[in-house]
């Protein structure tokens, strides 16, 4: 007879399975709720609902502070691994708060509404300095910290928790309908912060002398870095503009200026398009991204303008090592505005000759990857950066080419004389600007 399976484990005592959960980091214990009923009875929320009634200011504050105070109790049990999960009704506006608590003296908090109501617009704001914290116990021991849907409603609540997070190291702020703005002021501790798919913000100022990972992925906004002299790792993916008339060349170019100390950079290939198309070079600037070692452009396809914006753009990056160029036709196609005055005289209409001819050498360039092209169709915009690349690098290791369909292959120089027998095996392309002394073969992987 067949032995029948029992799973030992879940049938444990729920105080051992709770002690077990306890130990796991956030992400890997979310999962043990797939793992049986047992496991999953062990993520019920606690309700909780202790506010205080009455109407006005008065009410709005305790409303703040008593939310604040079901935050601490939660954190202030760590030693208790009953509680993971702690569910909370905000008294105005019909907001129900769901909190969750790593080991790691993480939080996450995510802010659901009852009923749709008109957008309501908003400020977030995490300012030491200026505001005296409330003493609230526990509150101060907080390292990391997740915010989602945060509404209008909760504007208090939300930058009250920011200011008293003396210690927070890593902060994301995701999907809030009507944040307008993002302010982090004479910060110390803050180490990484992300803003993603928060479509209404339009400024974001930080001043955080600690932070060294910055990501950003929304519509293209005005972003200010103050005194981020350990900033290391940016993204940059940009998804479109508010309005064409607000772009203004000199507001990305006091951004990009700010970044001089980044070594890793993912930036939108359109926002490099809109800025030559506005007549910027950017050979002639006056700052270079002296430390940047890693490019990621990104974009939903290639283009001629695409393809000579990001040449120009490589003159301001002096010692990249490595450099990915991806195309994603998921995301979003941002057309190209008609731009009545130019920062200097447009050049996006040179032959591509001239574009390669003004690209500086990539003297430390070793790795080059392609990413989601299809070669049969983008054959000749392929071909002509393979060849910009191939004549600009010195110490090339690595360039390869993979298609959607994950199709890789290799590329490397060849001879430009006649082939040997073997070199018909492969996918054998010669770029058309001559003269040189070499062609380049796509060699299947």
């Amino acid at each position: 007879m067949a032995q029948e399976h029992v799973d030992l484990i879940s049938n444990m005592p729920q105080d051992i399975l709770q002690r077990i959960n306890s130990f796991l980091p956030l992400k890997e214990a979310v999962r043990t709720s797939l793992l049986s009923t047992q496991w999953r009875s062990l993520w019920s929320p606690t309700m909780v609902n202790h506010f205080n009634a009455g109407d006005g200011l008065i009410a709005a504050v305790d409303a703040v502070e008593d939310s604040l105070e079901a935050v601490s109790a939660l954190l202030g049990s760590y030693k208790s691994p009953e509680i993971r999960k702690l569910c909370f009704q905000f008294p105005m506006g019909d907001v129900t708060v769901l909190a969750t608590k790593g080991v790691d003296k993480e939080l996450h908090l995510n802010f659901f509404h009852s009923k749709k109501e008109d957008k309501s617009y908003y400020q977030m704001k995490m300012a030491f300095g200026n505001t005296t914290p409330i003493n609230i116990a526990n509150l101060s021991t907080l390292r990391i910290l997740h915010l989602r849907s945060v509404a209008g409603v909760t504007e208090d609540f939300a930058s009250s928790l920011l200011t008293n997070c003396l210690h927070l190291q890593s902060l994301k702020i995701e999907k809030c309908e009507g944040l307008k703005g993002i302010g982090i002021e004479k910060n110390e501790s803050l180490r990484s912060l992300m803003i993603v798919d928060c479509m209404d913000i339009e400024n974001v100022t930080v001043s955080a002398t600690g932070l060294r990972s910055f990501v950003y992925k929304g519509l293209l906004t005005q972003i200010h870095m103050k005194n981020a002299l350990k900033l290391v790792d940016v993204v940059l993916d940009f998804e479109g503009a508010f309005g064409y008339s607000d772009f203004d060349c000199e507001e990305v170019l006091s951004l990009l200026s700010s970044l001089k100390e980044v070594e890793t950079l993912a930036i939108s290939g359109w926002l490099l398009e809109w800025l030559c198309s506005a007549g910027v070079i950017f050979g002639r600037l006056e700052f270079q991204l002296q430390k940047l070692k890693q490019l990621r452009w990104i974009d939903s396809l290639m283009d001629n303008a695409k393809r000579d914006s990001l040449a120009c753009f490589l003159n301001i990056c002096p010692i990249l090592e490595t450099l990915f160029i991806t195309i994603d036709p998921s995301r979003r196609k941002v057309s190209i505005p008609y731009f009545h005055q130019h920062w200097h005289e447009p050049h996006l209409w040179m032959d591509f000759p001239t574009v390669k001819s003004n690209v500086s050498l990539l003297k430390h360039l070793m790795l080059v990857k392609f990413l989601g092209f299809t070669i049969i169709e983008e054959d000749g915009l392929l071909s002509s950066l393979v060849d910009l690349l191939l004549e600009k690098t010195i110490v090339l290791k690595s360039m390869t080419v993979k298609s959607h369909e994950n199709i890789s292959w290799g590329v490397m120089k060849v001879s430009n004389k006649l082939p040997t027998h073997k070199w018909w095996n492969y996918r054998r392309w010669t770029a058309n600007s001559l003269p040189r002394n070499f062609c380049f073969a796509l060699i299947d992987r």
